[in-house]
């Protein structure tokens, strides 16, 4: 942390609010909420080496931080909210909404249009949904449209146009479809009123919206206005068809939103579904994908989701039930509370009815991770490049070799043997997987075929232990004798079989397989050659590195043993301390000291300061 940041950080204020750290060149790179700010930042830069790697990141880019005081914590909540969704800094979550599914608008307009869209725009208008069911959503609006008098076109209806009487009634008013506000036969106040009924029924609670239509359609009817009392009547009746059709989830005529997650650790993604209950009927289903989600509990991924949805929504529950405690003390309850007018419950069930529908809830999460693993796996498929495809094709493999492991052996006079194993995916390199070996059995007269076996063997048999990864096809850098040596090592570690195997002469760049005596011939211009031929210079690429390395760092280990008072264990004590002889050079005299003695440390700085 540079003095300038940590002078800042000294002097921010202890109020509740918002905080945005920044890089040297003022990207955002995170943003977060704080009940005391000062407490909050400071926090970030203590134990720095025990925290997660994302974190250590964030800290070590962070050059500025930039603070937003708000009155209440809720404000902070919605801040943060907004700011993370309009810069989309690099370490935030990664929320994904289900935009593709559309969504009942009430526009922010006089005399609204109800309306379905796919986009949704921060204009004040009022949105319900996301449908995942297209059925439920055109069910809903064929109710209003049948039932309330909402226009459906798109006149400008400002005031002083209508007061000017430029719109005439049209076709719908004609048919009793609508009530003409264009032509001021419809208060806006009357016009309100009936929104308001379909705001009701949007969020599902129509058993208020029927009491209160059974009174007005009383009252009409002792006032002898029989054709409003049919009106009144016709609407109670399509109500009650519509509210049918919902599925009970619960016994319990109550508001609630339900939220359960499911993760794919390994994909680095999430799924969080929300399912909203209304009168103990299930209204709708809603949820999100949440992407690197490496490092991050459940309790986080959770939370970040649940108060995303609630600074944005138009109708709040009477209880809010969670698959996982919130990661810590959210404003959440106090946004809650101030919208809802009263206490909301945030619970997480445990046991009976309310458990049984998170259960269920959790496995609508755990089907859409499926689907998710299924759509990138199709993708994976369409993204194939012919030479993986050209490869099997003329290896007449009976599968596709997306992955393909690649040995390679590499020593200097029979001296420093050593192995490498390189991957590649879909055609391509994954330096992540690579991996090198010290042999242990081949140190002498250079035997290439005993450090074959060794380090195929070791390869797979730390494979059969951890069930896995698996290649799809294994080369081996040589010809006939260097296939027969993995072969022996395969038979050994009982995975032969289990995938093909093959070697690639370096003289003509021919191709052995294990079963055959005469090299496979490949076109030399051919797209499968050229990929069999990149894995192998890639692995021997590898293994000569790793030999120079390891030779390096011989010469190095000798440099400690000539320094009077270091031994072998001495050496060894140093080298585990800091990583690497280099390391141990690079080292200062206070840092020397706590391992071996000021004296000793002494010596070695002479020696680094030679060099």
């Amino acid at each position: 942390m540079n003095s300038a940041l940590r002078e800042k950080i000294s002097t921010l204020p202890t109020a509740c609010g918002v905080y945005q750290f920044r890089d040297a060149q003022g990207a955002d790179l995170y943003i977060g909420k704080a009940k005391n700010l000062r407490s909050r930042v400071r926090s970030y830069f203590r134990n720095i080496e025990s925290r997660e790697g994302r974190l250590r990141l964030l800290v070590r880019k962070a050059a500025d931080v930039e603070v937003i005081v708000t009155d209440t914590e809720s404000e902070a909540l919605i801040l943060e909210n907004n700011l993370i969704k309009k810069l989309k800094p690099r370490y935030n979550i990664n929320l994904r909404d289900d935009k593709t599914y559309p969504y009942i608008c009430i526009k922010n307009e006089p005399f609204p249009r109800v309306f379905p869209t796919r986009t949704i725009h921060r204009d004040g208008s009022k949105y319900f949904g996301p449908y995942a069911n297209v059925g439920s959503m055109r069910a809903a609006l064929a109710i209003i449209r049948s039932s309330f008098k909402i226009r459906s076109c798109a006149l400008n209806l400002a005031p002083e146009l209508i007061a000017r009487g430029k719109y005439e009634p049209c076709l719908e008013y004609q048919i009793q479809k609508c009530a003409a506000p264009c032509a001021s036969r419809q208060s806006q106040s009357s016009y309100d009123a009936t929104i308001w009924q379909v705001e009701r029924l949007l969020n599902g609670q129509t058993s208020a919206l029927v009491q209160k239509l059974e009174e007005s359609m009383q009252t009409a009817s002792a006032a002898m206005q029989f054709e409003d009392a049919a009106v009144a009547r016709n609407q109670i009746k399509a109500l009650k068809k519509y509210s049918e059709q919902q599925k009970v989830v619960t016994t319990d005529a109550v508001d609630r939103d339900l939220f359960a997650m499911a993760t794919s650790r390994e994909d680095n993604i999430a799924a969080v579904v929300l399912f909203k209950v209304r009168e103990g009927k299930l209204l709708g289903r809603k949820h999100k994908l949440l992407r690197g989600i490496a490092g991050r509990a459940d309790s986080e991924l959770v939370q970040s989701v649940v108060e995303d949805h609630y600074t944005e929504a138009t109708f709040f529950p009477d209880e809010v039930y969670l698959s996982t405690e919130l990661a810590e003390a959210s404003p959440l309850a106090m946004l809650l509370r101030e919208r809802r007018g009263r206490i909301v419950p945030i619970r997480v069930p445990q046991r009976g009815e309310k458990a049984a529908l998170m259960r269920m809830i959790h496995s609508n999460a755990q089907l859409l991770v499926g689907e998710w693993k299924l759509q990138q796996m199709k993708r994976g498929e369409d993204r194939i490049p012919f030479s993986v495809k050209a490869l099997q094709s003329d290896l007449c493999l009976q599968r596709l070799p997306r992955r393909i492991d690649c040995v390679d052996i590499s020593h200097l006079g029979g001296t420093g043997t050593v192995a490498s194993c390189v991957v590649f995916e879909g055609g391509r390199p994954r330096k992540s997987a690579y991996r090198a070996y010290k042999i242990r059995s081949a140190e002498g007269a250079p035997d290439d075929y005993q450090a074959m076996r060794e380090v195929v063997f070791r390869r797979y048999q730390r494979a059969v232990r951890e069930d896995g990864p698996w290649p799809d096809l294994l080369i081996v850098d040589g010809g006939k004798g260097q296939v027969s040596s993995a072969v022996t090592a395969l038979q050994g570690a009982e995975v032969y079989g289990k995938f093909p195997v093959i070697g690639l002469a370096k003289r003509l760049e021919e191709v052995f397989l294990p079963d055959s005596s005469d090299p496979v011939h490949i076109a030399r211009d051919s797209a499968s050659l050229q990929l069999i031929q990149r894995v192998r210079n890639e692995a021997h690429r590898f293994a000569v590195e790793f030999q120079r390395k390891q030779r390096k760092n011989r010469l190095l280990h000798s440099e400690l043993l000539s320094i009077r008072g270091i031994g072998p264990k001495t050496a060894q004590k140093l080298v585990r301390t800091f990583g690497s002889v280099r390391k141990v050079k690079e080292a200062t005299s206070p840092q020397l000291a706590e391992v071996v003695g000021p004296a000793v440390a002494r010596r070695i700085r002479a020696l680094a300061e030679q060099d």
